[in-house]
């Protein structure tokens, strides 16, 4: 029976040190300040067109944490859809409608200001929309980063 708990114990120590090294920490070079004046803006070709986005730190399309900031229009829609992993998503600027489901009801959601944020757990479906004004949010999230639409005819990459 010892045997079998030393065995066990190192089986696990092992697997988590290989969980460890598969994930890529999150680790900046230098100091560095972010402006919304002097942010390089790029067209995000996972939302519907008109959102634009700018990479912080880390990288999207490995396993671990990333930041980056996403810009969209007044009046924009994104709608229902999923990720992967857990989000969590705060407004800088304007305001950003949210709500829970398969489909896009603003009746159904609520509006966060600046300063103000939701967590949004690993594959829930959900959707946003901006209002009379352009709005500007961080998202944190874990890669590898994705989006599923809930209506396949929504995603811009089958445009």
């Amino acid at each position: 029976m010892k045997s079998i708990f030393i065995t066990l114990c190192l089986a696990l120590t092992t697997l988590s040190a290989q969980a460890e090294d598969q994930i890529e920490r999150m680790t900046a070079d230098k100091m560095q300040s972010y402006k919304v004046a002097n942010i390089n803006w790029k067209d995000e070709p996972l939302l519907p067109k008109g959102a634009k986005s700018a990479l912080i730190l880390g990288d999207p399309s490995k396993p671990g944490v990333f930041i980056a900031w996403l810009k969209f229009p007044p009046n924009y829609p994104i709608p229902a859809h999923t990720h992967p992993y857990t989000e969590v998503i705060t407004v800088l600027k304007g305001k950003l409608g949210n709500g829970m489901g398969e489909v896009l009801d603003k009746n159904k959601g609520e509006t966060l200001k600046v300063g103000e944020s939701f967590v949004l757990p690993a594959s829930h479906a959900h959707y946003v929309w901006t209002e009379k004004e352009e709005t500007i949010v961080e998202l944190i999230a874990t890669g590898p980063w994705d989006i599923s639409y809930s209506n396949p005819k929504d995603d811009p990459r089958k445009k």
